[in-house]
């Protein structure tokens, strides 16, 4: 059923007159040049995100020295725990923040933000007091504070920007690239913690170098062309669409086709808005709250399930949950498993769609989650089987990146329209990041109220009601263009196609 709903393309043995190279829906034919032109650019843009993993994973590596260090001043244990929490209050932020600057500033001078704000945020550390404790806490909280406003900003833009400039049949691998690259920073940044575990401010260096060479990245992406359409631009959106879909030639009729179709797309969704009503009032309309609704749903549930007090709390729910390695290794375990999965995830996205893999992660999460909590009633520690919960952590975060961990940030890029996509993204991701803030600042109390196998139970139970949600309510994407998701939700002639795409 799902291939009805897919883009028609040409047998690769015949060669259609260039009038008819675009699709139905105005998208330009895909060809193996502007495939890897789509990649390096999605790519290229993701590379920003990189920085924002390293700041979720950087308090688990340097908490230890900061509250034990013999060699230089230390934080209290109170100062520590606002070291660590700070960031996810700023998250939501940082979300609210992306909306605004996706639609004003457009997709490329919001990746140049989000970059020159972490290497502030991380030269800040590099530099931060050794001899005064009050001012090497205060420095800390400024940074964390701009780190966080970062990974809020970081979430939207550079999935936003893959979705539209990807074909429909790559853009599900390269939106998913914004949580690979996340991945990779956390893989990186517990990494070099594990080799300077007592020299924080050496890793800070490094990360703020590193943030400084992906800025320099950005410089030669084009901008997007849905962006520049909405924003009366046409020549512009033309002349980056060509680059984008790697086609030399002028007035060329692919260009012209998609470039027709965007402006089709803006029209219409202006048409229905035609007293230019504030965001709010465009909130009402079914093809914008039916997927807010979707998306923020959706974000409840990965929080509630366990998965981001596993990412922040690598180190430490190591201990409570009974693993008997190293602590930092264990970290280091989590962050690569998460990379590798998400790999493997682009590949699964394009064969079997987004509703697949997500059934099969909750329910992958909730048996991780009631064998943990199986493990706390009964210990294994020194055991046979003291592998176990090991095994049941990295079995988590793997089911956990198939589908509840990625799939909501990567959708998040492509069930809104143009015109209000930014905005839209950054009120899901600000509603994320509050849901985040809340179960991380919850998550030490409900160990202490109600033990370790509660909590890993409560975790198993959302998963498990998380696959219900997943069931009945998310529609499938896969192969579908921008316009014809946008269509769906509106109601319109593609809904049908698309309710039954949803239920392949």
């Amino acid at each position: 059923m799902e291939k009805a709903t897919e883009t028609p393309t040409t047998p690769p043995c015949v060669s259609p007159p260039k009038a008819t190279q675009a699709t139905s829906s105005g998208v330009a034919k895909l060809t193996k040049r502007a495939a890897i032109t789509q990649i390096i650019t999605a790519v290229v843009a993701n590379i920003t995100i990189i920085s924002s993993g390293m700041g979720i994973g950087f308090p688990s590596i340097a908490m230890m020295e900061l509250t034990n260090s013999t060699s230089s001043v230390v934080l209290t244990e109170s100062e520590a725990s606002w070291f660590a929490s700070i960031t996810s209050i700023m998250c939501p932020f940082g979300g609210l923040l992306s909306g605004y600057l996706l639609d004003k500033m457009g997709r490329k001078k919001t990746l140049y933000c989000i970059n020159i704000i972490s290497v502030i945020s991380w030269a800040i550390m590099s530099f931060a007091s050794r001899t005064d404790a009050y001012v090497l806490f205060v420095e800390l909280i400024v940074a964390r504070v701009i780190i966080g406003v970062a990974i809020g900003l970081s979430s939207t833009p550079a999935s936003v920007y893959a979705a539209e400039v990807a074909h429909p049949r790559l853009r599900g691998r390269l939106t998913l690239l914004t949580a690979g690259c996340t991945g990779i920073g956390m893989l990186l940044v517990y990494s070099l913690g594990y080799m300077f575990k007592e020299d924080w401010r050496y890793v800070c260096t490094i990360c703020g170098v590193f943030t400084g060479v992906s800025l320099l990245t950005v410089i030669p992406l084009p901008e997007s062309p849905s962006w520049l359409v909405g924003k009366k631009r046409p020549l512009e959106a033309e002349q980056h669409l060509k680059v984008i879909r790697a086609i030399k030639e002028d007035n060329h009729p692919e260009i012209k086709a998609e470039i027709k179709a965007l402006e089709e797309n803006v029209a219409r969704f202006r048409a229905s808005d035609s007293k230019k009503s504030s965001k709010l009032v465009q909130l009402k309309k079914p093809e914008v709250y039916k997927p807010l609704s979707i998306m923020c749903i959706f974000f409840l549930f990965q929080q509630f399930s366990g998965i981001f007090v596993i990412i922040v709390y690598a180190a430490s729910f190591s201990v409570e949950a009974g693993v008997a390695i190293d602590p930092f290794l264990s970290a280091v375990l989590v962050g690569l498993t998460r990379v590798l999965t998400t790999i493997l995830m682009s590949f699964i996205s394009d064969k079997f769609g987004r509703r697949p893999p997500a059934l099969f992660s909750g329910f992958g999460m909730a048996c991780c989650m009631f064998g943990l909590a199986a493990c706390a009633v009964y210990p294994v520690v020194d055991t046979e089987f003291d592998w176990v919960p090991t095994a049941l952590l990295v079995a988590f975060i793997f089911t956990a990146t198939l589908g509840f961990l990625t799939l909501p940030f990567s959708m998040n890029a492509e069930v809104y329209p143009t015109k209000i996509r930014g905005f839209a993204s950054g009120l899901t991701i600000f509603f994320g990041y509050t849901m985040s803030f809340i179960i991380l600042k919850s998550y030490p109390t409900m160990v202490s109220a109600i033990g370790n196998e509660n909590v890993f139970l409560f975790f198993g139970c959302v998963a498990l009601i998380g696959i219900a949600f997943v069931y009945f309510f998310l529609p499938e994407t896969k192969g579908r263009t921008l316009q014809d998701i946008e269509e769906y939700f509106r109601g319109g002639a593609s809904s049908d196609s698309a309710k039954q795409a949803s239920k392949a």
